[in-house]
């Protein structure tokens, strides 16, 4: 049995195959391209016909990969982007029409894959109390939950309206941001102070492991140990202090996109948010009183394609 998971995100597309086997599920690809389909969503209300057509451009050849490696079952969701888009119908359809149909996760079903993709991994098996951030490029996911044997309890859940590409157009837009600009995005991004509550109660009894998901978590790690080829045995739990994502946002903020495109262990087209990324981890994380969070290569998309392809 081979099935495929694509997530169609704001910022990227990222392609999961996977194999049952007796163990259980072996991973045969995990790749990921930036269409950057919710760029300016926020503003005009609709996806531009642009990024819709490099998004489906991608999404095909996703399905036709996926085809080529005999998968039984190719589930394709979207996330932030499609959801708040007035043109969303039309974006689906032209998907469907290409035979690539989309389905569309909620902000509550994305908060909640995305912690049962941490919960039920093996290298958290020892974690009871976690804090689950995954930032997108139009929304950012925190659950609070406390595993209980082979279940958990979701204590906080909320999808927030900020991601990279949000706060690239309306706050950052700049290059090489100047210092007005860091301090109207810091702002925008302690939103996530709504959680600050639930995490002091939460941590009271022990101590939290925060688990940083996505793309930009995975570009700072590599970024970090200076990869020059994806290697996500060596990204995969890799611990990345709070003054460490800090100095990273400040270094990032110092060069322009073309700096950023150098920089090895960066994917190519993450350049013109991966400052975003780290300040976006970096209020999170002090929402939560975390003094540093571990990077999982592990998105909603495996715990989609895991438990049967179904939300």
């Amino acid at each position: 049995m081979r099935k495929a998971c694509i997530d169609v995100g704001s910022n990227s597309l990222l392609l999961l195959v996977e194999e049952r086997t007796d163990s259980g599920w072996r991973t045969l690809q995990d790749c990921s391209t930036v269409t950057a389909l919710g760029e300016g969503v926020k503003q005009t209300g609709v996806l531009a016909p642009e990024a819709m057509q490099r998004t489906l451009s991608v999404l095909k050849s996703y399905f036709e990969l996926a085809k080529s490696l005999n998968c039984d079952e190719i589930h394709a969701a979207g996330t932030m982007a499609v959801r708040m888009a007035q043109n969303q119908v039309e974006f689906l359809e032209l998907a469907a029409k290409q035979q690539t149909p989309i389905s569309v996760l909620s902000g509550e079903d994305e908060a909640r894959l995305g912690l049962e993709s941490v919960i039920f991994d093996p290298l958290f098996a020892g974690q009871t109390k976690i804090a689950v951030i995954d930032p997108g490029g139009q929304s950012t996911e925190i659950t609070l939950a406390e595993r209980t044997q082979n279940t958990y309890k979701t204590v906080f859940s909320h999808s927030f309206p900020i991601g990279t590409l949000g706060i690239r157009s309306n706050f950052m837009p700049s290059a090489k941001p100047n210092a007005e600009e860091r301090f109207r995005a810091m702002l925008e991004a302690d939103q996530f102070s709504e959680v600050s509550k639930s995490a002091k109660v939460f941590a009271n009894d022990g101590p939290l492991t925060a688990v940083v998901l996505g793309a930009s978590a995975t570009n700072l790690a590599s970024i970090e140990l200076q990869l020059t080829n994806w290697e996500p045995e060596r990204v995969h739990g890799y611990i990345l202090s709070f003054t460490q994502i800090s100095q990273l946002f400040d270094r990032l903020c110092s060069l322009d996109d073309a700096g950023r495109a150098c920089l090895h262990g960066i994917e190519p087209g993450r350049e013109r948010t991966i400052h975003i990324g780290a300040l976006i981890i970096e209020r999170a994380l002090f929402a939560l009183g975390a003094k540093e969070c571990v990077v999982s290569v592990r998105g909603w998309r495996y715990a989609l394609l895991e438990r049967g392809l179904h939300p």
